[in-house]
């Protein structure tokens, strides 16, 4: 009996600020690396927040325990075979790290990509609305306004989307997984 060797999986985080575009770059990504035959999976946080998550507020402490849910459907999925895209804010640095030595425990690989846009870009995009309620005064611990962000110190990958198209930037995460034999 012959065995197929098994698809390796990969965690790529894609963390930023409130519409700094990581969800429109996980989608991009992910159309690609399926139009390549890869087995893909977008744990968006959005979605997450509203299942998996359900109940957690924006502490500090719901918000660790947030990314460490996600990372943990990530690290699974990407274990067997799965490239899990995770747009996700994920703001403190200590959960992100907590994250990523998951994976290191397990041998699968990870990627934490800064999807780097300047909060000015963010509150023009404003996606969702939440930096204009955040103006009026209707929405408090607003990420990168009055809740603290701590960017990346040594990401795979920074993007600068206010430079680049969201196809460009799905291009460089690409490129990056494309290096290691991942894409």
């Amino acid at each position: 009996m012959t065995t197929t060797p098994r698809a390796q999986g990969a965690t790529v985080w894609l963390t930023g600020l409130p519409s700094a575009g990581k969800t429109t770059i996980a989608r991009v990504l992910a159309g690609r690396l399926r139009s390549e035959g890869h087995r893909v999976e977008v744990l968006d946080g959005d979605e997450i927040r509203r299942f998996l998550s359900a109940g957690l507020g924006f502490s500090r402490e719901d918000r660790h325990t947030n990314v460490q849910r996600i990372g943990l459907v990530a690290e699974v999925l990407a274990r067997n075979g799965v490239l899990a895209v995770v747009p996700v804010i994920a703001p403190y640095a200590d959960s992100r790290e907590a994250v990523r030595k998951r994976h290191d425990a397990s041998g699968t690989p990870y990627f934490e990509v800064h999807v780097a846009t300047p909060v000015e870009v963010c509150s023009e995009r404003d996606v969702k609305g939440l930096y204009a309620r955040q103006a009026a005064g209707r929405l408090k611990g607003l990420t990168g306004v009055d809740d603290p962000y701590e960017a990346p110190v040594d990401p795979a990958l920074v993007l600068q989307t206010q430079n680049q198209t969201p196809q460009e930037s799905a291009d460089a995460v690409h490129a990056v997984l494309a290096a290691r034999g991942l894409a």
